[in-house]
């Protein structure tokens, strides 16, 4: 896997549009992360957050947030967009010094195949506190012909709503090709997080939600 930034280093025109009018595949399934978060959630960690998005959607709802990716330029935007008391942090999921059971809510959108799966679930669910959720959409590498009725799904679909939405391309550096297939994601999800909550989407899309339990008195 590569990562690859497209074109030239993001400019301020790379953030003019605003927020509820930037559809695209990930976009759209951000509402799976956003239904997850608790009843009083106090913290949240976005993990590859990019140019903050999700981040701000999560500091909407939660009185905390911070945003971690391992891109600069990505997180040069996300600061300009504030809001101010969001902390922006450079670093690895797998190494930053975050600790443990610290946030209510650990999300991640499309970001988890720049990394080992599994590792990266499970220090996802390390930092996740007790009573918390971890919530993350991904990608996943295609399998023909086995994939070929959702393919067909997902072009209908995406072509009805570029229509309606038009699409926004992230500036944020991508990582392509994915290494698992859907399968495979789901079986480690089951491996690694028993009781997550693993579903295919039709926009080329999985999500995983796994809500950890309250700490035993």
């Amino acid at each position: 896997m590569a990562l690859k930034r497209r074109g030239p280093e993001p400019g301020p025109e790379a953030i003019e549009v605003p927020d509820d009018r930037r559809w695209n595949h990930n976009g759209h399934y951000h509402r799976v992360i956003l239904a997850a978060i608790p009843e009083g959630a106090g913290t949240a960690l976005d993990v590859g957050c990019g140019e903050g998005v999700v981040t701000r959607a999560l500091r909407a709802r939660v009185p905390s947030v911070t945003g971690l990716d391992v891109d600069e330029p990505s997180l040069v935007l996300a600061r300009r967009q504030g809001p101010p008391d969001v902390r922006y942090v450079l670093g690895d999921l797998l190494t930053h010094s975050f600790e443990d059971e610290t946030f209510d809510v650990v999300a991640c959108v499309t970001a988890l195949h720049h990394l080992d799966f599994a590792a990266g679930l499970r220090r996802m669910a390390e930092l996740t506190a007790p009573g918390g959720v971890l919530a993350a959409i991904g990608v996943a590498r295609r399998r023909w012909p086995h994939d070929l009725p959702w393919d067909l799904a997902g072009a209908v679909a995406t072509r009805v709503l570029r229509r309606k939405h038009g699409e926004w391309h992230t500036p944020a550096p991508k990582v392509w090709p994915p290494p698992l297939t859907f399968a495979e994601h789901r079986r480690t999800a089951r491996e690694v997080l028993p009781g997550s909550e693993f579903r295919r989407h039709v926009l080329w899309r999985w999500s995983l939600v796994w809500h950890r339990p309250r700490a035993q008195r």
